[in-house]
């Protein structure tokens, strides 16, 4: 699966470190490396809700080497998986060549004959999507997001009728990630989106994905006092860095 291929590339190209700090939200959550780097990614939520109070009493994280907690990637456990992505994000989320910064819609190859197919609802890329393509067909886990929005197993098949896919980046923590991009094999453009995004293009090339859209943390401190009270993206601001990644 995508979660093992990840690890294994990270541990293989990553110097190992200790994980020295981790924050879990009801949104986010948030991971600092002993050099200082932190990565993000979504809290994984049942029936809805995100309950970080179910670690408790189970080992934490912290102090533990990178190696040791990318093994959480794949994981059985939903929030285990949620801090295995924010430590593999602390340590490949950083600045690169390559990485274009902005809105993904500055890079998205997307135009008015597309259907495109959208994993997750991204509300501010609705409106301009809209505008931009033939069709646009959202898939959602909470109904109530939006009225326009379906059932998220609908994806699998209906992604296969789409020229573009924009899947987000929580698939890897509900274990998704593998049908989807199957599902979108035939997509002319796929990409991952989100702060849960892996800036890793070693390992997402050879499954289809053409663009990875995540961010790099520019103030890991700021991030995570506001991971632990409960923020989102929306209140990241400044503090991180949007990117893209071209395939």
């Amino acid at each position: 699966m995508i979660s093992g291929d990840l690890r294994k590339h990270l541990e293989s190209t990553s110097a190992e470190q200790l994980v020295a700090d981790v924050k879990i939200g009801a949104r986010y959550t948030a991971a600092m490396l002993e050099d200082g780097n932190v990565g993000v990614a979504y809290t994984y939520r049942s029936d809805g809700l995100a309950d970080p109070s179910l670690l408790a009493g189970r080992p934490s994280a912290i102090g533990q080497s990178t190696p040791q907690v990318l093994q959480y990637l794949e994981s059985a456990d939903g929030l285990e998986r949620t801090v295995g992505l924010a430590v593999a994000n602390a340590l490949a989320n950083r600045r690169a060549a390559g990485q274009q910064e902005g809105d993904i819609l500055r890079v998205l190859s997307v135009g008015f004959l597309d259907r495109v197919g959208m994993v997750g609802y991204f509300g501010p890329l609705v409106g301009p999507l809209e505008k931009r393509v033939r069709e646009l067909v959202i898939f959602e886990r909470d109904l109530d997001r939006s009225d326009r929005v379906l059932p998220a197993e609908k994806a699998f098949e209906e992604l296969r009728r789409c020229d573009v896919a924009i899947i987000t980046a929580t698939a890897l923590i509900f274990g998704d990630l593998d049908p989807l991009l199957e599902a979108a094999s035939g997509c002319r453009e796929v990409a991952m989106v989100g702060a849960s995004t892996p800036l890793v293009p070693e390992v997402f090339a050879a499954l289809g994905v053409t663009l990875l859209s995540g961010v790099t943390v520019t103030d890991g401190a700021g991030i995570l006092r506001l991971v632990a009270d409960g923020a989102g993206m929306g209140a990241f601001g400044e503090r991180v860095r949007k990117v893209n990644v071209r395939l």
